[in-house]
């Protein structure tokens, strides 16, 4: 029942998170497009109101006339549309979901058993946590510090442009290494949407606030709080694209098992960065298709990169003995056989003895590996009340319609999870010169 609860509850945040995103991207993205989409005022009465910009819009039926001032209007309204509800309930949203599924099965989700840095992959659970929060932190202080030191006053944003991208390789760099592949996509993404939701909360909100106060007051604004929270939303413009691929990257193990993920993933921020300048410069009335190619062509050097390497003649490993088997009564509990040494030897000698592998054998495989969570009921303390992604593999028919990705999976030690099942090499590289058939 607790396993159940908890998965009915990721569900509803889920929801709510995505609803909340949602709301809060296509109101950003349409705020960017109305504000590059004004044009000078045509009428006196505007000019003289003040008017900076205005556009004509037709929609649902009806004609709208939006119209941006440079300095305060006539009669300021008491009811002014505030925008950052939504940032805030997509990040704490975000957030708690990554506390339902990651937080709590830290061994499972995010330690990276494969990490070339020891330290990372000796990690004990609570570690993992400890990291993966100041991972977010520190992202944010990072982040936050470029655009204080490097451009305070808005006049050197190409050179801090610049910098926030070589932080994002950094980034992406260093969580391919520390944390699990599917757990490193997902917190470089939530490095961005956490300065994202934070570039709203301590800058763009608190300095639009200060604009009224002074307009109420009389008095005039201090155009540092509006250029500041230009500069801050144009951040946020340009991190839109690559976040959303990355919180959605977790259901293709292609992206983050290969062993230059980080190269992959740089890529793909780099191309949603250029996909998303395309429409920035094209609400503005400049067509330039020489971004959206960029973005494509880096994409297919993704697509290059990430692709599996041709298939190589596997050997029939040599037979394993009886005699090369420790004894069952040299063991501490007799009463236990070490299941991953009997494995082997089953597996070993049905290869060599036919020169192909078996979807017996394969079964034999999942049914000691896999089949603790992607059964019809899977093994409650792991954590499942259904199983993974609906995959079961509890019978044959089931592991046939599986095959492909199943070999992709075990091949590149994407699962099972931080090996939870102590699945060896041996193993792999039966289900990995099984012919799917």
């Amino acid at each position: 029942m607790e396993a159940y609860l908890l998965d009915f509850g990721n569900l509803l945040i889920r929801w709510l998170h995505v609803i909340a995103a949602i709301a809060w991207l296509g109101e950003s993205i349409y705020f960017v497009m109305l504000d590059n989409g004004l044009k000078p005022p045509k009428g006196e009465a505007c000019k003289k109101k003040g008017v900076f910009g205005e556009m004509w819009a037709v929609h649902g039926g009806g004609f709208y006339h939006n119209q941006k001032y440079a300095s305060s209007p006539e009669d300021l309204p008491e009811d002014l549309h505030w925008s950052f509800w939504k940032a805030y309930t997509t990040w704490l949203s975000g957030f708690g979901l990554f506390t339902m599924l990651y937080l709590t099965k830290p061994s499972f989700y995010l330690v990276n058993r494969n990490s070339p840095w020891e330290w990372a992959a000796n990690m004990t659970g609570t570690q993992a946590n400890i990291a993966a929060l100041a991972f977010l932190l520190l992202g944010w202080v990072v982040y936050n510090e470029l655009c204080k030191r490097i451009s305070p006053n808005m006049t050197r944003d190409g050179i801090l442009s610049v910098a926030v991208g070589v932080m994002m390789v950094v980034v992406a760099y260093l969580s391919t290494h520390i944390f699990s592949g599917r757990a490193a996509f997902l917190l470089t993404g939530a490095v961005m949407a956490t300065a994202m939701s934070a570039n709203v909360f301590f800058w763009i909100i608190p300095g639009q606030r200060r604009m009224v106060n002074a307009m109420k007051a009389g008095d005039k604004p201090n155009p540092i709080d509006g250029l500041r929270g230009k500069q801050r939303s144009v951040h946020n413009t340009y991190f839109t694209l690559p976040v959303v691929l990355l919180m959605l990257s977790n259901h293709y193990s292609f992206t983050f098992s290969h062993p230059l993920s980080w190269v992959i993933m740089v890529l793909f921020i780099f191309a949603g960065a250029l996909i998303r300048q395309y429409f920035v410069l094209m609400h503005r009335g400049q067509i330039r298709p020489g971004y959206p190619i960029a973005g494509v062509a880096l994409i297919l050097v993704a697509v290059w990169v990430g692709a599996p390497a041709p298939k190589k003649a596997v050997e029939a490993p040599a037979p394993v003995t009886q005699s090369s088997v420790v004894a069952p009564e040299a063991a501490t509990d007799v009463a236990v056989v070490d299941s991953e040494v009997v494995g082997a030897v089953e597996a070993n000698n049905t290869v060599a003895a036919s020169g192909e592998v078996t979807l017996a054998q394969v079964e034999a495989v999942m049914n000691d590996r896999c089949v603790q969570c992607h059964a019809v009921n899977p093994d409650k303390s792991f954590g499942f009340a259904a199983p993974p992604l609906g995959i079961v593999l509890d019978s044959q028919k089931e592991i046939l319609l599986q095959a492909a990705h199943l070999k992709q999976v075990v091949a590149n030690k994407y699962m099972p999870l931080g090996n939870m099942t102590h699945m060896t090499d041996e193993e792999r590289d039966l289900v990995a010169a099984w012919n799917g058939n």
